[in-house]
């Protein structure tokens, strides 16, 4: 999934982590949005973003076993049911133009699929019902003009997952 490292400012980063290269932010976000990485409130809204929506299941990011945390029933009952719906995938966009957080990402048929939440020139993360992840899908832009989209599912995702 790539790495994101603080050190000390003598230390040579580069000598720290064997193989490694040093990158700038904006490369940073591109990696961590062409893999589905979701960070920070753009990606997840405060009381808006669920956490197995978000995958953060998948990133061991939720503990099963802990109790007593904000939301902790209602994502235990629906991780032990097996039915997520929707999730955070990564998206990728025909042209680059700019696009509005929340803006609603349609089917051909017009069907909501779901929503854009952030991204960069042509690549960016959204909230998708899994069922349109491979359809053709789009969104409104200024006037009556629309961008194309593609979405993926992606490889570190794992395989035995339906949703």
């Amino acid at each position: 999934m790539g790495w994101r490292m603080v050190t000390d400012k003598n230390k040579n980063p580069l000598e720290v982590v064997e193989y490694s290269q040093l990158g700038y932010d904006k490369d940073y976000h591109r990696h961590r949005y062409h893999q589905g990485i979701p960070e920070g409130v753009k990606d997840l809204p405060p009381g808006i973003a669920l956490p197995l929506e978000s995958n953060l299941a998948y990133m061991n990011g939720i503990c099963f076993s802990k109790g007593c945390y904000l939301g902790q029933e209602l994502t235990a009952r629906t991780h032990h049911t097996g039915v997520i719906r929707k999730r955070l995938v990564p998206v990728r966009f025909s042209s680059v133009v700019p696009i509005s957080e929340g803006a609603e990402v349609l089917t051909q048929a017009g069907k909501s699929a779901g929503r854009y939440r952030a991204g960069q020139e042509d690549i960016g993360l959204a909230l998708l019902r899994l069922v349109y992840v491979k359809e053709e899908l789009h969104l409104k832009i200024a006037g009556n003009a629309q961008i194309n989209l593609s979405a993926s599912i992606p490889e570190w995702w794992p395989k035995a997952s339906n949703n």
